[in-house]
């Protein structure tokens, strides 16, 4: 699995926009763990201040795509904020060792975990040894 180094497709330079007073929405790339399990691969995405309704997990020609708009949680009007909640953004180019029919998401706390199934021909198996008599 590798990462795709691009641009998210409303920031991409030179890209006209038909207001040029209105902000861009910016994007950070959330920080992940990838793990390897003999079934499959786990993503652990952080993406702090995202609901399930907020986020967009996306694989379209074996590229995963994981999008999510972050909101403040806390009731009332903010007065002071020393850092600004931003919406996330990070695209993986899958190989085709990955099942992408069988991909699973789950949000809790704030955290992405994605089960990407290897494919069958991918999986690890042992061979039975028949012995010839």
């Amino acid at each position: 699995m590798a990462e795709r180094t691009i641009a998210p497709p409303e920031t991409q330079p030179g890209t006209p926009t038909a207001e040029g007073t209105r902000n861009r929405e910016r994007y950070i790339t959330p920080p992940v763990d990838i793990y390897e399990t003999p079934e499959d691969l786990v993503v652990m995405a952080d993406l702090p201040g995202v609901t399930k309704d907020d986020l967009e997990v996306r694989v379209d020609n074996n590229l995963l795509t994981i999008r999510g708009h972050a909101h403040h949680r806390a009731p009332g009007t903010p007065i002071y904020q020393e850092y600004e909640l931003m919406s996330f953004f990070r695209q993986f180019e899958l190989s085709e060792k990955i099942d992408t029919e069988k991909i699973t998401a789950e949000c809790k706390h704030g955290v992405l975990f994605l089960h990407l199934p290897k494919a069958a021909e991918a999986k690890p198996r042992k061979i039975e040894v028949a012995v010839a008599a």
